[in-house]
């Protein structure tokens, strides 16, 4: 029997490297499913100076800045400019607060929103009687907001609504500061302002004796004709309870302003912005109930679904009890676990199993190969066989170059020990035939 070569050792290299391989690549497209990290800088628009857009947004960029991100803010006309950037990739701006009323999915297919905010009354108020259809308002100077603001467009509507257009009465596009200005100081008849209740433009006019704002009394109409309005009471004497300005019950009609994000706007950002909404946002005032804002409420557009996401069940887990870039890391940390639950614990379970099966199966075949050469010889004409020898040793030349574990010590052996069996017998049979027997094997000379 020739020397035993034969090499016990471990698993190979190979499977190693195939079980690393597997990881990796369970690992990478983990990465590229999660998409990048969030953004550090958010570009967000929001309104002229000293408006509702403008002073909110400062309020979003101090809470974003204690979670290490930069909300930079961009002034601009109003809604209609700020969805103008929004739909303009170019543009930067991820964020906005827009009017309802102004768009729709259609017109604005990149955009989802984050729910609606608060209430914008549309404001009107005048130094001469309004009448029910605007009726003195004809050959007037009436302020309707400047270009790129919601007020314009909803004032435009309103207005043609009830038969005023520019060849009726003189329609300015004046700032809200502008015209409360002009209007106190008789320069103009009207003004039109779609603001929120805490507007100081809104609150100085409101408590003038000079002014009056003009109710809607057929409030319920316009809300059928437009249904992103809402209708609201103003109650007597809010505005100045000394003077009892107004002087009775007011109907106002209003739309809500969304929050508007493009839809490529980081989930973890959605996050921050609608956990910074409901700080600013749930408080109550004259015409909203405490966490009646932010809402999950479509609007002019789709929610995302982020919105829809944290409408349900809040913000993410980590995101509550950690700090925010913190909360970032431990989610991917936690997502890249992922792959090594669900792909390397089932091959390093399976691993050992699928190898022992692989290295058995390769004694296996050697002995099925030895198996037919003993049933060769043992058949009638197996004394005829003369190469049983030389493919013996070529057998046993296999055996002994298997790479194979400790484990598999025993049954190596024992295939070596049945192949020197089988040598044996070719080797008696070979020395029958040297001496002329019949039916002999001749061995082969080495």
């Amino acid at each position: 029997m020739p020397e035993n070569r034969s090499t016990l050792t471990g698993p190979p290299l190979w499977l190693f490297f195939s079980i690393a391989a597997l990881i990796v690549l369970a690992i990478v497209t983990t990465v590229i499913w999660v998409g990048p990290l969030p953004p550090r800088v958010v570009l967000m628009s929001t309104g002229a100076s000293g408006s509702d857009y403008d002073l909110l947004g400062a309020r979003y960029r101090d809470i974003a800045k204690r979670s290490g991100i930069e909300l930079r803010l961009l002034p601009s006309g109003g809604a209609v400019e700020n969805l103008r950037r929004l739909n303009d990739a170019r543009s930067g701006v991820s964020v906005a607060f827009a009017q309802g009323g102004l768009t729709n999915e259609a017109r604005s297919p990149e955009l989802k929103s984050l729910g609606t905010m608060f209430f914008e009354p549309f404001w009107l108020f005048t130094r001469v009687p309004a009448g029910v259809h605007f009726e003195g308002l004809h050959g007037k100077r009436v302020s309707i907001g400047p270009e790129g603001g919601g007020t314009r467009v909803l004032g435009g509507q309103l207005l043609a609504l009830n038969g005023i257009d520019e060849h009726i009465a003189e329609l300015l596009s004046l700032s809200p500061d502008a015209a409360g200005k002009e209007l106190l100081s008789g320069q103009i008849d009207a003004a039109a302002v779609v603001a929120s209740w805490d507007s100081e433009v809104v609150r100085q006019l409101l408590a003038s004796s000079d002014v009056s704002v003009v109710g809607f009394p057929r409030a319920d109409a316009y809300v059928a004709l437009y249904p992103y309005l809402s209708k609201l009471r103003l109650p007597a004497g809010v505005g100045n309870l000394a003077t009892n300005r107004p002087p009775a019950d007011v109907d106002l009609i209003a739309p809500k302003a969304s929050l508007i994000v493009r839809r490529d706007l980081h989930p973890a950002i959605q996050y921050l912005l609608l956990e910074a909404a409901k700080e600013i946002h749930s408080v109550p005032n004259i015409f909203q109930e405490v966490a009646q804002f932010p809402a999950a409420q479509r609007g002019d557009l789709p929610l995302s679904q982020t919105a829809t996401q944290y409408y349900k069940s809040g913000a993410p887990f980590l995101q509550r009890y950690l700090p925010f870039w913190l909360a970032i890391l431990a989610s991917r940390i936690l997502l890249l676990l992922i792959p090594l639950l669900g792909v390397a614990y089932p091959v390093l379970r399976l691993a050992p199993s699928l190898y022992t099966w692989s290295v058995r199966n390769r004694i296996l075949r050697l002995y099925r190969e030895l198996n037919v050469i003993e049933a060769e010889l043992e058949s009638p004409a197996g004394t005829k066989t003369p190469d049983a020898y030389v493919r013996l040793r070529r057998l046993e030349e296999r055996a002994t170059r298997l790479r194979l574990p400790v484990s598999f010590a025993p049954i190596l052996y024992a295939l070596r020990s049945h192949i020197a069996l089988i040598e044996q017998r070719v080797a008696r049979g070979a020395a029958q035939g040297t001496s002329g027997g019949p039916g002999s094997v001749q061995r082969p000379q080495p």
